[in-house]
């Protein structure tokens, strides 16, 4: 398999109908069946193809560096961290940079983790947020993807 030869519309469309099915799991208050999918999504090849691609071309850090000085992953490297990319082991720490807050001599730290643990956290974000979109309030607008506060 070629990195550059995945049907991404394919992969996106089988991520998104697992999805489909958490939220209406989900919706039906079915704990067994959300879990069930959750598992699924998160061994599912084809996302953790997105995730990884999230990280590593699509996302706006996707060249900083987090611990391991990785920067930049060729398109084998990608297939690599996609057959590694597992739940349950064990997180690199984070690098720390400190940031200038706007206005002020005072700065903010910002950790940034690995080419790994970022692409394990947006396989993780597939896996929670439709589980998490059933439960809110159809009028709650903030930091929900999809929505702003101007289309409240």
């Amino acid at each position: 398999m070629d990195w550059r030869h995945i049907d991404w519309r394919k992969l996106e469309k089988r991520v998104f109908k697992l999805q489909k099915r958490i939220y209406k799991a989900s919706e039906r208050g079915d704990v067994k069946a959300v879990r069930k999918l959750q598992k699924t999504l998160m061994k599912s090849w084809s996302a953790k193809c997105l995730a990884v691609r999230r990280v590593t071309q699509d996302n706006q850090g996707k060249k900083t560096a987090g611990v391991d000085g990785v920067k930049s992953l060729t398109p084998k490297q990608r297939l690599t961290l996609v057959a590694k990319l597992k739940l349950g082991s064990k997180v690199s720490p984070t690098r720390r940079v400190w940031i200038p807050k706007p206005g002020k001599d005072e700065k903010r730290p910002l950790g940034i983790p690995t080419m790994y643990d970022r692409a394990l956290q947006a396989l993780v974000k597939m896996a929670l947020e439709p589980e998490w979109e059933a439960k809110f309030e159809p009028n709650s607008y903030g930091f929900r993807p999809g929505r702003s506060c101007h289309d409240a």
